[in-house]
């Protein structure tokens, strides 16, 4: 799931891959409006803003945990001015912050499709959020392609680590959530944040969400890291005749020497 831990990406923020793509920091941080949330300050402009007042209206555990996910990765940016440097805080807060649309189940969501992976789901609720908002004028391409990949790998972090410093933080981040002590995070800060936005219901709620795709919509569940909630937990679900190997290997058939 989303377990990646951003505090290894302190020492190597300086020294990007070679297997890595490159991309030079033009951020404007400096010159963003912030504010303090649980102790933690973070930019404030109005589409950041807007964001927060979106995912308020979702189940209070995923506002919960779309909240935590972007403090715990701020707090962590804040304490290292190296990394601080390099990474688009308006990137960073829109990639966490609606990283989850996709996980919205009530009935006739905007977010959600009968067909697509949650993530894909999300990372395209993600683009239309931005460019439909009054500022999207400063949202070129390039950083909508930030959030957008970092929201559709988000739970594929073999991919995930070898994309931009921006996609690769925002990854991390939210896996800061499934983790237990995040040490590059001063602890009054991390108490703080969970205080604010305790963890209630972020268990039971991820294992209903998972087994309600698996109901509803199992073709985009099948060969992926949400199939074992089918597999556990929906009668007759079965991802047998959907995956690869079933294309290498299929159903029924033998194979002789």
């Amino acid at each position: 799931m989303k377990t990646a831990s951003l505090t290894t990406l302190l020492a190597s923020a300086v020294a990007v891959s070679a297997h890595r793509p490159i991309l030079v920091a033009k951020t404007t941080n400096t010159t963003l409006p912030t504010t303090t949330v649980a102790g933690v300050e973070v930019v404030d402009t109005q589409i950041v803003r807007d964001a927060r007042a979106l995912i308020s209206t979702m189940e209070p555990y995923l506002y919960r945990h779309q909240m935590r996910s972007w403090l715990f990765g701020v707090a962590t940016i804040n304490n290292n001015a190296t990394l601080k440097a390099l990474i688009d805080l308006e990137v960073h807060a829109l990639g966490t912050l609606i990283h989850d649309l996709g996980w919205d189940m009530t009935p006739n969501s905007t977010w959600v499709t009968s067909d697509k992976r949650f993530e894909i789901d999300g990372a395209i609720g993600s683009r239309k959020f931005i460019t439909s908002h009054p500022n999207a004028d400063q949202w070129d391409l390039n950083r909508q392609q930030l959030v957008w990949d970092a929201i559709s790998l988000h739970g594929t972090t073999s991919i995930s680590e070898y994309k931009q410093e921006d996609v690769r933080t925002i990854v991390r981040s939210i896996g800061m959530d499934y983790e237990g002590e995040h040490p590059g995070i001063p602890a009054d800060i991390n108490a703080e944040i969970l205080a604010e936005f305790p963890t209630d219901g972020f268990l039971q709620g991820t294992d209903d969400t998972f087994i309600w795709f698996c109901t509803s919509k199992p073709n985009a569940t099948y060969d992926t890291w949400v199939q074992p909630w089918g597999e556990a937990f929906v009668p007759g679900y079965s991802a047998v005749g959907h995956r690869l190997f079933d294309r290498v290997h299929p159903p029924n058939t033998t194979t002789t020497s």
